[in-house]
């Protein structure tokens, strides 16, 4: 039995050291192949951590690069805007202007021309043996402005215009006499708020707010006229301010003399005006405007004549200057025994428009007051309406409180004339009233009493057609038909009563060329 199990375990031992030298090769190939497979394996694992490590870099640099840029944006937006360098040159409505890169300073050059041609095709005197019989036709440079507006560091405007027109609406023999219209300076910076100062047309009464480029006819109505003479209109030196919104316009200004007139008692003049306006309707297709204002003459000017103080005539010329007579007028107030303590004018203003149609009216009432004598008190207003044929309208203009003219939608251009190019074509009707006559009766006894006056009552009957051949010409032809009636006074003429009527009736004609920019 042992030998049995000796020889079983050496043919084991001898099967086993047989098998040996073929199970090695085969073991060492398959180490071989593990061994390339996990050294590849880890190279891409080497590329890929490599691939990493250059995206991780990437998406640094770009974090960096932002952080870069926003640091920049937010230096550049604290910071001070960089001087403008060199100049811009425009031509806004063909208004030449030069202003920095931007936009803060600027210089425009502005004018207007307005040349009235007219004719009285009938005047008729009420009484031919005394006061005017008849009026004068002729021509008259009404304005010629020229001057320059413009703005410095964005929130300080300024305005310096000098008018060399023949306008016989004041000053020493008819013309003012230092020909400056406007010399203002205004600031803006608490918009909406603006304050201004220095001499201008102050912006009271709807119709003076309108510029006299916009009027609806050549000459504003005398009783609008009369008011602003008062205290405020053209020339006159001032300073207020005013603010606005799309619908609301609030303004006040403390007003003195005109410029260019004589510095003596006329300079302590001391006047006020306030305006108030709102849009109760406003869209593209209609408006309705309503508005009040107020004049006060707070200290009227000292008499040449002694230490009392006086108010120049309450008067106006019939709705057109190519004749220097005006027939209403109350005459100079104050005396020694009366002077003058005061005058003011309260006024309410109406506009509106639906489509091409438009209307506007303002209604006023003056009072004077004298020392010792009861208030004179006069009333007037006008109402006017217009309808643009060619379909434009009259825009509402908020920082004025007041309507603009009208713009032709198709400019005239007679190579297109065909096609509609001609212009815009306005139609207007104007009645305007005005009475100076206070406490007076026409008779004798009211004529000669020290408390009556008879300025006269003058009422004018205007119809008008404008056209407006671009943004920058128009011409306005009107038709007034004016009757007036004025007391002679208290002084007797031969052939004619104490009291008796001097006023006329007439019938004018009158073409304005202008052009503004």
């Amino acid at each position: 039995m042992r030998d049995h199990n000796r020889r079983f375990q050496h043919a084991l031992f001898a099967t086993a050291a047989a098998c040996v030298p073929c199970i090695t090769p085969a073991y060492a190939q398959g180490t071989a192949a593990l061994n390339n497979q996990i050294r590849a394996l880890q190279e891409q694992v080497q590329t890929l951590n490599q691939q990493l490590q250059n995206l991780q870099g990437q998406v640094t640099q770009t974090q960096r690069n932002a952080a870069a840029t926003s640091a920049a944006v937010a230096d550049m937006k604290s910071a001070s805007p960089p001087a403008a360098s060199g100049v811009v040159v425009s031509m806004p409505n063909n208004r030449p202007t030069i202003s920095t890169a931007d936009g803060r300073n600027s210089l425009s050059l502005t004018g207007r021309i307005q040349w009235d041609i007219g004719d009285y095709l009938n005047v008729s005197p009420k009484n031919p043996h005394v006061g005017p019989t008849n009026l004068n036709s002729g021509e008259n440079l009404r304005r010629a402005r020229l001057g320059v507006i413009g703005k410095f560091f964005g929130d300080w405007k300024y305005a310096l215009i000098y008018d060399f027109g023949g306008t016989t609406d004041s000053g020493v023999g008819g013309i003012n006499p230092s020909g400056i219209e406007t010399a203002e300076i205004s600031y803006t910076g608490f918009h909406p708020f603006v304050i201004e100062g220095g001499a201008q047309d102050v912006p009271y009464t709807l119709d003076e707010s309108t510029s006299s480029n916009d009027i609806m006819f050549i000459e504003r109505a005398s009783s609008q006229v009369i008011a602003a003479n008062i205290a405020a209109g053209d020339f006159r030196e001032n300073f207020g301010g005013h603010w606005n919104n799309d619908r609301l316009w609030l303004g006040t200004y403390f007003t003195g003399p005109t410029t260019g007139t004589n510095r003596g008692g006329i300079a302590s003049q001391v006047g006020a005006t306030q305006r108030a306006t709102f849009q109760v309707l406003q869209n593209d297709l209609y408006s309705l405007h309503i508005g009040a204002d107020a004049e006060e003459l707070i200290k009227p000017p000292l008499s040449s004549a002694g230490g009392f103080r006086t108010l120049g005539s309450l008067s106006d010329r019939p709705e057109l200057r190519i004749d220097t007579t005006s027939i209403i007028g109350t005459g100079s107030f104050g005396n020694p025994t009366n002077p003058v303590t005061g005058a003011h004018v309260l006024g309410a203003e109406f506009a509106g428009g639906y489509g091409p149609f438009f209307g506007q009216a303002e209604y006023f009432h003056y009072a004077v007051g004298r020392s010792g004598l009861a208030d004179a008190n006069f009333n007037g207003g006008y109402v006017q309406a217009s309808y643009t044929l060619t379909g434009e309208h009259r825009k509402y203009n908020p920082s004025t409180g007041a309507y603009g003219g009208i713009s032709p939608a198709h400019p005239f251009d007679i190579t297109h004339f065909s096609e509609g190019a001609w212009g815009a074509l306005e139609l207007g009707a104007r009645y305007s009233i005005v009475d100076l006559n206070d406490n007076y009766t026409g008779s004798t006894a009211s004529a000669a009493s020290s408390t009556s006056i008879g300025g006269g009552r003058q009422q004018v009957f205007t119809i008008g057609a404008n056209w407006y051949v671009n943004d920058n010409i128009r011409f306005m032809l009107d038709y007034l038909h004016g009757k007036i009636d004025k007391p002679e006074g208290t002084a007797g003429v031969a052939g004619a009563p104490l009291g008796s009527n001097i006023g006329l009736s007439f019938d004018a004609i009158a073409l304005r060329t202008q052009i503004a920019w």
